[in-house]
């Protein structure tokens, strides 16, 4: 088979590699839809000869990339019990893997072991980019009929990461939050804190991205390159600021005004990734009490979340979770790949995009 490798610089190369069998506890998944995530850019963008670009440890030799798999199990190792997978299954992945045995990966936080190098699929060891993908059975979440491959792809990283910031800041409808960035992840939040019935203000310097979150059900919205966005969030919560702020942007200055529009005793959450942010921890954190944290994208073995990410895709099946989820544009082939990796958020459905599919082997799956 052939996956799309990043080479550093804004290059990317199909490469040949074997196909995948499923050792004793694996599956083998062959691909429908695999998403393209903003996390992704920083591999895309890495320097020629930079290993890594995240912290993530990495691996020796070419690795196909894509994090964000969805697909149709295939073949499943002799250990796997047909509870956890079976041939013909719909699934998305959780794109971790730790050492499965410590209380992290025990209670589904597989992306925090701290007993070995966390493997991750589509970063140090090889996504969804390619026909088929290999990956533990204990990876899988299954995909109900009525949603697309397309949508799966997005909720597999995006909408989870999203709806696991929310829970981590305790949101409810008795707030107001600001969320910096609206694209897919933030647009994500924008739409489940409405649902949670919380005051959203969304927060992006793009027109057309503000324009969506306002339709995805945001209260206000603020371009932060036309208007401050701290005295704005002040003016409107008369002068309390957010009870809570969520970084989905990784911008050091809109990380650092999240942390300047939140209250006294607020809280704020980072999940964008990569960057840095300047704090000056008194006047920011310690005198306005201020507590501050981050997130990895929540998915697996929390079932809470699943069925509240699954049931709010179903509930806006006819209308994406994020703007252009498939490339329906008529571009061709790498172009394609190259143009979604300048928009993060684009998901490559194998029936939509041509002729991507053919280069990679991809089969034929309507739904």
């Amino acid at each position: 088979m052939r996956g799309v490798v990043f080479t550093g610089e804004r290059g990317l190369e199909l490469m040949q590699f074997p196909d995948p069998a499923p050792d004793t506890h694996d599956v083998v998944i062959e691909m429908k839809a695999s998403g393209m995530c903003g996390s992704d850019l920083h591999q895309y963008r890495r320097p020629k000869g930079q290993s890594q670009a995240t912290g993530i440890p990495v691996n020796e030799g070419p690795v196909i990339v894509g994090h964000e798999p969805c697909g149709v199990v295939i073949a499943v190792g002799s250990a796997v019990d047909a509870k956890m997978a079976r041939i013909g299954q719909r699934v998305m992945v959780h794109h971790y893997q730790g050492c499965t045995q410590c209380n992290h990966c025990r209670s589904g936080w597989q992306q925090l072991c701290q007993e070995v190098p966390v493997k991750v699929y589509g970063n140090n060891a090889h996504g969804g980019h390619a026909q088929y993908l290999k990956v533990p059975a204990n990876t899988l979440v299954p995909l109900p009929d009525e949603l697309t491959f397309s949508a799966g792809a997005a909720i597999a990283c995006g909408s989870g990461t999203a709806y696991s910031a929310l829970r981590r800041i305790n949101l409810s409808g008795n707030d107001t939050i600001a969320i910096f960035g609206q694209g897919p992840v933030g647009l994500a939040a924008t739409q489940y804190a409405k649902a949670m019935g919380a005051r959203v203000i969304a927060l992006d310097i793009s027109q057309p991205r503000l324009n969506r979150a306002k339709a995805f059900g945001a209260d206000e919205v603020v371009d932060p390159g036309s208007n401050d966005p701290v005295a704005a969030i002040k003016d409107l919560t008369h002068g309390r600021y957010a009870d809570l702020t969520l970084d989905t942007s990784s911008n050091p200055d809109a990380r650092l005004n999240a942390i300047r529009s939140t209250k006294v005793w607020g809280t704020m959450c980072f999940v964008g990734e990569g960057g840095d942010v300047h704090i000056d921890v008194s006047p920011h954190l310690l005198r306005r009490a201020i507590d501050a944290g981050g997130v990895m994208d929540l998915l697996q073995h929390h079932p809470g979340g699943v069925r509240t990410v699954l049931g709010r895709a179903r509930h806006r099946r006819r209308q994406p979770l994020y703007p252009s989820l498939v490339d329906r544009s008529g571009r061709r082939g790498l172009p394609t790949v190259r143009q979604a990796g300048r928009r993060q958020g684009r998901v490559f459905d194998v029936d939509a995009i041509s002729p991507l599919p053919r280069a990679l082997g991809i089969g034929e799956d309507r739904r």
